[in-house]
């Protein structure tokens, strides 16, 4: 016989299963997949819950009750739901993962269920050493009680009960608690966490003889009246957040099943925190800190509500971001800007007091929401030279709307573009800029410009040049000084008098600046890179105002030295006015002239008394 052909043929893999390590499961659970050992109490609420909703889609009439009872580091949790046979135990608790709204014709409803039993039992283990499960079947009325026990070890038993251990149909899930926690499974907690987890569920569910349920829904309550209502809901805004609201504006979104309320905050905070708000999925509590429900720009409020639409992520602790969760944002936005819309229509006084602190967020919604920004025109407040104003008032007052986009520009330019009769605004701040170039889109007719150097210079007054003439000497010395600085000096004359110098740069010429300084401190390669990107942009300069007092003594002198000194220190005082951080060379800059002016002051000529 051939040696090919006497070769056995290759035998078939014989299939494995996984082995589970259990306590390394819980572990992972506790560490990784739940924030908290508290979950453990929703996951068995969640099975109640859809136990009675599986029981009910088939028996409309049948009772609803989930009883919690705690004592001695144990739980019992009884439901009057669909149960279990002896065949669903071993198919359900027995495959972590597997759900009983599967089985049976359920999957049709299957969106009327929280969550899945094997792995809601599973939790357990976080907070319990052992699980005993009593159940009987409501679909199988000739069907014997059934017990499953497990340890966290990974073992468990199962064994049918005479039929007198339970003889109605529905879940008794007992836990012994184990080492370290008995404080979860303690009366107060328990109660607490019923309160915090099932408030809104639809069912009549009591730990002890209290009940958890507060129906119905504080937005859903009646009142006497509008002011009661708004009286009530801040008064739960304290109870659940901790602050008392400045308003209140309801979130209902039918289509995206969704209900509930947003609380303003009583204070501003910043754009950059993230919003948490408290979520129920089908009545039960899914999250408190749910971040991505509404849009960025609605960071000034805290929302509770209750949605039977949104999907929820595997710990059933956050929302899965899709298209649901996008639409339902959009919705709740555009209902929190029906909101304020409502409010400049007809109820201006809320509007102030809400925009007195949360103005940032609603130019933040308006920069990208023209009819908003139209809406808010009147109300939203701005800095200028004439006053905290809205930009309709000031452009009102102005045709022409100049702005500068920094701060420490406004600051510059403020006092001196105010005494010249020139309206200017502060677009340093968080989106003003933006918003105040959108203005003509929105108020057709009105003009914007950027204000720069050019344009203050070009509205201060000339000096007769027979005078500039005359001052020509004492001009060259201070240039002279002060051109190592990349700042020119011009004589103008302006208000108010008690300006003696004004220090004026734009964007572009503070660049070059920065070009030319890092440019001497290059070595050749960098040097040569940097030469190359020198701009043309106008340098940095120093307007001496020729109607103060002091300019006319300082132009009188003759010493360039003492000119140069005095330049100097006008050049110091004029970036200190301007509030602008100051660089190391113009720190030296300011030592070097005061410590000039004190030599200059203290010097004197042999021969004399002492006195210059």
């Amino acid at each position: 016989m051939d040696s090919q052909t006497s070769q056995p043929s290759p035998a078939s893999p014989s299939p494995h299963t996984f082995q589970v390590d259990l306590r390394g499961l819980v572990d992972l659970l506790s560490h990784h997949l739940y924030s908290s050992p508290k979950v453990y109490l929703r996951e068995l609420l969640q099975n109640a819950v859809d136990a009675i909703t599986a029981r009910r889609a088939e028996q409309p009439d049948a009772p609803a009750t989930v009883r919690l009872h705690a004592e001695g580091g144990t739980l019992r949790v009884e439901d009057s739901g669909v149960g279990l046979t002896e065949s669903d135990v071993h198919s359900l608790l027995a495959t972590i993962g597997r759900s009983s709204k599967r089985n049976d014709g359920l999957e049709s409803a299957r969106s009327e269920f929280l969550g899945q039993f094997g792995i809601g039992l599973l939790a357990c283990f976080v907070v319990a050493e052992r699980i005993r499960v009593v159940s009987l079947s409501a679909r199988t009325p000739d069907a014997a009680p059934v017990e499953w026990t497990a340890a966290d070890d990974g073992s468990y038993t199962v064994r049918t009960l005479p039929r007198e251990a339970r003889t109605e149909p529905g879940t008794t899930v007992h836990l012994v608690a184990r080492a370290g926690a008995g404080e979860w499974l303690s009366p107060e907690r328990v109660r607490s966490l019923a309160r915090d987890f099932g408030a809104l569920l639809p069912y009549d569910v009591r730990v002890g003889d209290e009940a958890v349920a507060d129906l119905p829904a504080p937005w859903d309550r009646p009142h006497p009246s509008p002011s009661a209502r708004r009286v009530a809901l801040a008064r739960h805004c304290r109870e659940l957040f901790g602050f008392t609201p400045l308003d209140s504006i309801d979130l209902d979104v039918p289509l995206a099943g969704v209900r509930g309320v947003a609380y303003v905050l009583p204070t501003a905070v910043s754009p950059a925190q993230r919003a948490s708000h408290r979520v129920h999925l089908k009545g039960m509590l899914l999250t408190e800190r749910a971040e991505q429900l509404l849009p960025d720009w609605a960071f000034f409020v805290r929302c509770v509500l209750d949605t039977d639409s949104l999907r929820p992520t595997a710990s059933r602790e956050s929302l899965y971001e899709d298209e649901t969760l996008a639409a339902v944002r959009e919705a709740l936005g555009e209902r929190i800007r029906s909101w304020l819309t409502g409010l400049a229509a007809g109820d201006p006084e809320r509007l102030a007091a809400f925009l007195s602190v949360h103005h940032l967020g609603v130019k933040s919604l308006a920069r990208h929401d023209a009819e908003m920004l139209r809406t808010m025109l009147p109300w939203l407040p701005f800095e200028t030279t004439d006053g905290r104003l809205s930009l309709e008032e000031f452009a009102q007052r102005h045709p022409l709307v100049h702005f500068t986009r920094t701060v420490e520009e406004y600051r510059q330019v403020a006092p001196i573009a105010s005494a010249q009769g020139v309206g200017v605004v502060n677009g340093g701040y968080t989106y003003d800029s933006e918003l105040i170039e959108a203005l003509p889109a929105v108020r057709p007719g009105t003009a914007v410009s950027e204000l720069d150097a050019d344009t203050v210079t070009a509205h201060l007054d000339t000096v007769d040049p027979a005078e500039e003439l005359a001052l020509s000497g004492f001009l060259a010395a201070a240039r002279a000084r002060l051109d190592p600085l990349n700042c020119d000096v011009v004589l103008r004359a302006f208000h108010p008098l008690s300006v003696p110098a004004l220090h004026l740069d734009d964007r572009a010429a503070r660049h070059e600046q920065a070009r030319a300084e890092a440019e001497e401190q290059a070595d050749d390669l960098w040097a040569g890179i940097l030469g190359s990107l020198r701009g043309s942009a106008p340098r940095a300069r120093l307007v001496l105002n020729h109607l103060n007092p002091l300019i006319r003594r300082i132009g009188s002198l003759g010493d360039p030295d003492l000119i140069g000194t005095a330049t100097e220190s006008l050049y110091g005082q004029a970036l200190l006015m301007s509030q602008r951080p100051l660089r190391p060379a113009d720190s030296a800059l300011l030592n070097r002239a005061f410590i000039g002016l004190l030599e200059w002051a203290t010097h004197t000529d042999p021969g004399t008394d002492g006195r210059r």
